[in-house]
């Protein structure tokens, strides 16, 4: 099964902000007083929590991983013994193994990569909002074909009932196209395609200048929120 490079925004596209990606990325999230790093590294986190009593991850999928930020985070924190990464963009992947290429991570196109049922884990945060509507099933089911009987498809988006979340992608230059998809829709894609819903946590409530307030954060996770929402979604045996 192939999925054309359009699914996650066309690879030209990001190209062009090869050199450019985190610094766009950092002044689009400068407003929220934290870098890309904290953000990641937070949702990693949290995924852990949430998977304490399942089983443990050995091969993951960083699907639309751009410049690899969730790679290490992946294999510290989750445990992941090798990530497979995948992002339709040369030049995009070109940065990510320069800068992670000591680890043990695959990068390659999503046209390269043939779903043989494998992974145990995707985890793919915002990317979505990148895959044109008409293509989101074709790709879900590219997910659904990579995932071993029982794997998990962990998927991370903007949540876009959040006002803080649209003016953070108003501000970002290479979501200037994105179309924002709701948890509702996300919901309906993923049973669509044959997932079974684990759970929806609402994340990133809380700016850095109301840090003090971030204890109770977990408690709102339910809540439509969070800057981001995290759906952990089954494979079915």
């Amino acid at each position: 099964m192939k999925v054309h490079e359009a699914t996650i925004g066309a690879g030209d596209e990001f190209d062009n902000f090869a050199n450019d990606y985190d610094a766009a990325m950092v002044r689009a999230l400068s407003v929220s007083g934290e870098s890309k790093e904290f953000f990641a590294e937070a949702r990693i986190a949290w995924l852990k929590k949430c998977l304490q009593d399942m089983s443990s991850v050995s091969t993951v999928m960083d699907f639309g991983c751009g410049t690899g930020v969730a790679v290490p985070f992946l294999i510290d924190i989750l445990g992941a013994k090798s990530v497979i990464a995948i992002d339709p963009s040369p030049r995009i992947r070109e940065v990510a193994q320069l800068t992670h290429g000591n680890k043990p991570v695959q990068f390659c196109a999503p046209q390269t990569y043939q779903p043989r049922a494998e992974v145990d884990l995707v985890f793919c945060n915002g990317t979505f909002h990148h895959v044109v509507p008409a293509a989101r099933a074709s790709t879900i089911d590219y997910i659904f074909q990579s995932l071993r009987p029982g794997g998990l498809f962990v998927l991370s988006e903007n949540n876009p009932w959040n006002p803080g979340t649209r003016y953070v992608m108003s501000r970002c230059a290479f979501d200037k196209n994105a179309v924002p998809l709701s948890v509702r829709e996300s919901h309906r894609l993923v049973r669509a395609q044959g997932f079974e819903i684990v759970r929806t946590d609402f994340l990133f409530v809380f700016p850095r200048a109301l840090r003090w307030l971030r204890g109770i954060e977990p408690f709102l996770a339910r809540f439509p929120i969070g800057a981001q929402y995290q759906m952990i979604c089954l494979k079915p045996e």
